[in-house]
């Protein structure tokens, strides 16, 4: 049987049409239209492209982008001082700070500056320790994508065995969360682990979040596993060697094409959230 492709970019326009709807009636009903902030610090090429893509995406359902642009020699309370500034207007529903920052700035810190009922990338300790808990709050973007592709393809996720390679604040320890919050049995692997290959071939479910070009590898992965590449190299190439593991998967996600796309549409669904917390009510 052929493995399912888990395809992000056509769930993420499936997505954006549900959020067309819920930003039009936020818009009628409050007279309102929902901004959300993004903060870029200098002109990283990569950051450039990824901020003009969430602009986009924001227009693209009725939301309104703002960009600002700080320059590379910002410091941490040049940067602190804008997020202040955004959390105290109400026309913003969500605030994201575009990472990586200059190596001068405390990002860290920065990130929990911003106020939880905006942290619509789930980059907060406060939110990441509340996701972690079960209790309501953003999640980081590209982990929420990760499972809201499993839940979209209905891929069972109780009682799996899920491995997690890496384990970033950003994707790695998040995702692991949100597995085990979903009832696999989780196993967070990283540089230290001994027997990586042998671990991984106990996997139902593979996430692969290292940053090294076809890490995993065909003889790593159990037969029929479920695979999800969260990399994204030079050469639009993932961490998992997808040319050669996929055959044996029942279901993967494509680079490109699988999981970028869900991490801006969980961003866009997550400033909607907060936008009808505030203008609606909920």
């Amino acid at each position: 049987m052929e493995p399912v492709i888990l395809n992000g970019k056509a769930l993420s326009i499936q997505i954006e049409e549900e959020l067309k709807e819920r930003v039009a009636k936020i818009k009628e009903e409050s007279g309102v239209t929902p901004v959300l902030a993004t903060i870029i610090v200098g002109d990283n090429p990569a950051s450039v492209t990824y901020v003009r893509m969430k602009g986009n995406a924001c227009r693209r359902v009725g939301m309104e982008p703002l960009k600002v642009e700080l320059p590379e020699e910002t410091t941490t309370e040049e940067l602190l001082a804008v997020i202040d500034k955004l959390n105290a207007d109400d026309k913003v529903c969500g605030i994201l700070l575009q990472h990586p920052v200059p190596k001068q700035i405390d990002e860290r810190k920065c990130f929990n500056r911003v106020l939880m009922e905006k942290d619509v990338d789930g980059t907060n300790v406060s939110s990441f320790g509340a996701v972690t808990m079960g209790q309501d709050a953003y999640k980081c973007a590209t982990p929420a994508g990760i499972m809201e592709i499993l839940r979209r393809y209905n891929i069972e996720t109780t009682g799996k065995n899920a491995v997690v390679i890496g384990r970033s604040p950003i994707l790695g320890k998040p995702v692991a969360m949100l597995l085990l919050n979903a009832n696999s049995t989780v196993t967070i692997c990283h540089s230290k682990t001994k027997n990586l290959p042998e671990i991984v071939k106990q996997a139902d479910i593979v996430v692969a979040a290292v940053g090294v070009p076809k890490f995993v590898k065909a003889s790593w992965i159990k037969k029929g596993a479920v695979l999800i590449d969260a990399g994204y190299n030079e050469g639009n190439i993932g961490d998992i060697d997808l040319e050669n593991c996929a055959p044996l998967s029942s279901a993967y996600t494509p680079v490109p094409g699988g999981v970028g796309p869900m991490t801006i549409a969980m961003l866009m669904s997550q400033t909607v959230d907060s936008a009808e917390k505030k203008y609606l009510k909920k």
